[in-house]
């Protein structure tokens, strides 16, 4: 049910930016990789982890760079990133001990990630988004 919601609300939140134009100048996505990265720092702070957000904060530094360059250079760059994200959440509980992550999220975000990563490249070869 995780996938379900995942792939529907990603599928909703992207035709929804598409319909009030949010996505047009290229700032959407990269933002949402930015926050989607950041989740799992929350998950590990709330859990009180210091080690988790450490490591959290490190994996997340590395999509907050994927969407730093790929809204300077490509949203092909961002592309790639939602859907690392979305393949590094099916392995996250191998990678990270963070006990504050829900047993659904992985599942959930995973979903999400991919389905957001193939709606920007489907904009991206209709030419519906703006690259810098």
């Amino acid at each position: 049910m995780a996938y379900l919601i995942g792939l529907v609300l990603a599928l909703a939140v992207s035709a929804y930016a598409t319909t009030l134009r949010l996505d047009r100048d290229g700032a959407f996505y990269p933002t949402v990789l930015v926050v989607i990265a950041a989740y799992y720092v929350l998950f590990a702070t709330m859990a009180g982890s210091g080690r988790a957000i450490i490591v959290e904060s490190l994996i997340a530094g590395v999509f907050v760079v994927a969407a730093s360059l790929g809204f300077r250079r490509s949203l092909w760059l961002v592309a790639a990133g939602l859907a690392a994200h979305g393949v590094m959440d099916f392995f996250h509980e191998r990678l990270v001990a963070n006990p504050g992550v829900p047993a659904w999220w992985p599942a959930f975000c995973g979903a999400y990630d991919v389905a957001a990563a193939g709606y920007l490249a489907w904009r991206l070869t209709r030419g519906a988004v703006v690259e810098r």
